[in-house]
């Protein structure tokens, strides 16, 4: 019984977590919620993992849902846990971050934030 348990607690320890096993959001520019004095020329996405750049991407959308981005999105060359995103030049109001990646491990995530362009 000893023995049964010693390797229950072996394979315990040897197994892979679940945590950190995503690459989630751990900060952007624009900010997340932030409120901005000129507009922006790209989102810059921080994650906690490294990501997977032929399935990662991420799109901007207006106030209406309009999808406002140049539809330039990739993974930064030099850090693979940075995904760009080119905009156009934009108007003030609320804009909406959509991102979906997948991390090096497999590991499928998304969410969304928010920021505005002050008139």
């Amino acid at each position: 019984m000893r023995r049964v348990i010693m390797l229950l607690v072996i394979a315990f320890a040897l197994a892979p977590s679940g945590a950190g096993a995503h690459a989630f959001l751990d900060h952007a520019a624009p900010a997340v919620g932030s409120t901005l004095r000129a507009a922006p020329t790209e989102v810059s996405i921080w994650f906690t993992q490294q990501l997977e750049p032929a399935f990662s991407g991420a799109e901007v959308a207006d106030g209406t849902g309009k999808r406002v981005d140049t539809g330039s999105t990739r993974v930064d060359a030099a850090d693979a846990t940075l995904l760009h995103v080119a905009l156009p030049p934009l108007p003030p109001g609320t804009y909406r971050v959509h991102w979906h990646v997948l991390s090096v491990d497999t590991h499928r995530t998304e969410g969304n934030f928010n920021f505005t362009i002050a008139p």
